[in-house]
């Protein structure tokens, strides 16, 4: 392993339960955890509170540009990411269906893309990291130690997702949100730069039928052989 990273890098698409993986797994190895969806979250809610295009490269940029971003530890393992942008705590204002989608957006642009990568292989030079998001074992940290591919049918995401809304009691339009899900999919895979997709030798695992403890049990015991 020594030209190997020390990194977990887990990809998959969204609703997929990369983010309840990763922070476990990251306590449970003594690793930091890297929520690199986090960070085009912010950059799309920053761009959102500016009302700027997030279809518009050049804008887009000089956001990135003088963006003042920071991931903070979780509180624990059942919390996200703590993301403070411009000095403010914004976690719960990036998770909503909205700046998912234009998080979506907002990664499909060339300089965007190429600045927050950058950012995040500087957070894992390190090693000792847990990065999940699109091609964290593709571009992000292609000689990562370890590379997963979580998936699971969209019809199962959106029912997780669905249960987590109303859960936060939100309203929820159920067809909307599959309908959303699906689109995501279509969006992060034919993108041209950096699509979604599984590393040739990242281990595929399908969580349609499993809970999150399952997943990283499969996971830990392919880490530790």
């Amino acid at each position: 392993m020594s030209d190997r990273l020390e990194v977990v890098a887990i990809d998959g698409p969204s609703g997929v339960g990369k983010s309840t993986v990763s922070r476990k797994l990251a306590a449970l190895l003594g690793f930091t955890y890297l929520d690199t969806g986090a960070m085009y979250r912010a950059v799309a809610l920053k761009c959102k509170t500016a009302k700027a295009n997030v279809r518009d490269e050049a804008v887009v940029a000089a956001i990135v540009e003088n963006l003042d971003l920071q991931l903070l530890p979780a509180k624990s393992d059942r919390d996200d990411v703590r993301v403070i942008l411009d000095g403010e705590e914004v976690g719960d204002l990036i998770r909503t269906e909205e700046i998912s989608m234009l998080a979506s957006a907002v990664s499909a642009l060339p300089s965007v893309r190429q600045c927050l990568t950058r950012m995040q292989q500087e957070y894992g030079a390190a090693g000792k990291v847990v990065a999940e998001g699109r091609d964290t074992g593709t571009i992000v940290f292609p000689s990562a130690a370890w590379k997963f591919f979580l998936d699971a049918a969209p019809e199962e995401r959106a029912r997780r997702r669905i249960n987590q809304l109303r859960n936060m009691g939100e309203a929820v339009d159920e067809a909307e949100i599959l309908r959303q899900i699906i689109k995501r999919d279509r969006d992060d895979s034919e993108r041209k730069l950096a699509p979604l997709k599984a590393a040739p030798d990242a281990v595929r695992v399908d969580s349609t039928r499993l809970r999150a403890d399952e997943v990283i049990k499969q996971i830990l015991e392919i880490i530790r052989k």
